[in-house]
């Protein structure tokens, strides 16, 4: 016996070993250097959860969840739509800087392969697993051991919870060695559905709830709508609690790193796609047994690129050069840090139709976005028209014309974007009243504009620079002319040519 210790501790004795652990100073060497990983990812939808405060949403395990971990009150993504969203939190890398500037689906990729959370763990010791989609292409820079997808199971038109979590506690009892997973759920991505394989038990109807606030319209059209994405959001809500379930029977539960958020924004008007707070603020929950400190709420500014470095840090394993997040251990151990000031978030539109370039900054208390083309903003309009299953949801054109002259003229500035949008988020946390230009916030926004430019020309956003914004521009608008619409999805030959020349050079 004494042998076999000294072999897996590389020499020490074994009455040494006894003297430590006598005195609690033998931590199990994989568990406290190796954690498990899980990470736990829902689609299309924001902080619309019970251990938010939202009064309508039915979440007990993710509630649990929260109490049992450490639950971030202001956590963004940088761009609101999937796929560069995705690619944000699996790089470390802000859109622009990994090169994912639209959805996989429409041929929009990463520049490069870039070192991300399967390939950097794998290389650590880790199995690696992922349930659901990838969405980030190209797909091979993730080497993942098992990539289970099959869409009789998990898709949006089947959200088999039970089977999910099955599957998931299959992978992690098949090894001894740490695992890396990403379990990612379907729900509450369009279409909504009132029910699958039973679930939710009891789902809600327009009569029980109310429609989200900063759509700013409220209606029983709406409400129908609203109150099924909360029966998608039960539905998440029980997934999550089976996983958990086989997490815990596993007999790993201890050590193991668990990390929720949302990929984005849910797809109302003025949600998804936009970069207002609706499509960009997203639930963010880590739960870390003996490291995070349980049932604390940090109110710091936190993105979804600290992931990555919290899980290498957490592994052990160290950062690839150019990550853009931080490690969250500091707040997960409810330290006292200076912590960063600013957010930002990016955007150039999710398919040649979808293009409107905006970028956005905020601050504890200011928001400011910056709007450099002078054209309606096409999701605006695809949400008004109702254009297709996914957009069904949209605040349509007479229901504004019902609304209050506040909310009219915050539609407007949907449609239309100034040059500038400034809000105060604590007086106006629904961003309704553009506050750009007031003489009285003039020092306010001078001084977020500026900080947002630096940011852009340090980490070389395309957009700062008119002539390769002008570039990019007139590539995605041929797309967008093609006919039949859409075709360059169909053509194999396809590719994208800022993927050539828009690499920034840092």
């Amino acid at each position: 016996m004494e042998n076999k210790i000294k072999g897996h501790y590389g020499g020490v004795t074994f009455h040494l070993l006894l003297l430590l652990a006598f005195f609690g100073l033998l931590l199990p060497i994989a568990e406290a250097n190796h954690p498990n990983v899980l990470l736990i990812v829902s689609e299309d939808n924001g902080p619309e959860l019970g251990c938010y405060g939202d009064l309508y949403a039915r979440t007990p395990h993710l509630n649990r969840l929260a109490r049992d971990g450490v639950r971030f009150a202001t956590a963004w993504v940088p761009y609101s739509v999937c796929s560069p969203s995705r690619a944000c939190f699996l790089t470390g890398r802000y859109p622009h800087r990994n090169g994912q500037l639209g959805l996989a689906t429409h041929k929009f990729a990463m520049y490069e392969k870039w070192p991300n959370l399967f390939s950097l763990l794998k290389s650590a010791g880790y199995r690696t697993a992922l349930l659901g989609k990838i969405h980030v292409n190209p797909e091979s820079a993730f080497p993942l051991d098992r990539h289970w997808n099959p869409s009789s199971s998990i898709s949006f038109g089947k959200r088999d919870v039970r089977r999910i979590a099955e599957e998931a506690g299959k992978f992690i009892r098949a090894g001894d060695a740490p695992f890396v997973m990403s379990v990612n759920y379907p729900d509450a991505h369009y279409p909504l559905h009132r029910q699958l394989n039973g679930l939710p038990t009891f789902p809600q109807t327009a009569a029980d709830v109310k429609t989200l606030p900063w759509i700013g319209v409220d209606n029983e059209r709406l409400r129908k709508h609203v109150a099924d994405y909360y029966n998608c959001l039960a539905r998440l809500d029980t997934g999550i609690g089976l996983l958990l379930e086989e997490l815990e029977r596993s007999g790993k539960a201890d050590d193991t790193l668990v990390i929720y958020l949302g990929d984005h924004g849910a797809q109302f008007s003025r949600g998804k796609t936009s970069v207002y707070e609706a499509g960009l603020r997203v639930p963010l929950i880590v739960r870390w047994p003996g490291r995070a400190k349980a049932g604390q709420v940090s109110n710091e500014l936190v993105s979804s690129l600290d992931i990555l470095p919290t899980i290498l840090k957490a592994a052990n394993v160290k950062p690839p050069v150019g990550l853009d997040g931080r490690a969250l251990q500091p707040l997960l151990e409810g330290r006292f840090v200076k912590w960063r000031e600013n957010l930002f978030a990016h955007k150039m539109g999710a398919a040649a139709h979808f293009y409107y370039p905006q970028v956005a900054i905020r601050d504890a208390r200011y928001k400011l976005i910056a709007n450099p083309l002078r054209r309606p903003n096409p999701p605006a309009q695809i949400y008004t028209d109702n254009s297709g299953v996914f957009f069904i949801a949209g605040t349509r054109k007479d229901e504004v014309a019902a609304a209050s002259s506040l909310i009219q003229k915050a539609y407007a500035t949907y449609h239309n974007p100034p040059p500038v949008e400034l809000y105060d988020l604590q007086a106006d946390p629904y961003e309704f009243k553009n506050l750009a230009n007031k003489p009285k916030l003039a020092a306010v926004q001078k001084r977020l504009y500026s900080r947002l430019r630096d940011w852009q020309r340090d980490t070389g956003d395309p957009l700062v620079d008119a002539a390769a914004l002008k570039r990019y521009t007139t590539e995605i608008d041929e797309a967008a002319a093609l006919k039949p619409p859409l075709s360059y999805r169909r053509d194999k030959n396809f590719r994208w040519r800022y993927l050539d020349w828009m690499k920034p050079k840092l």
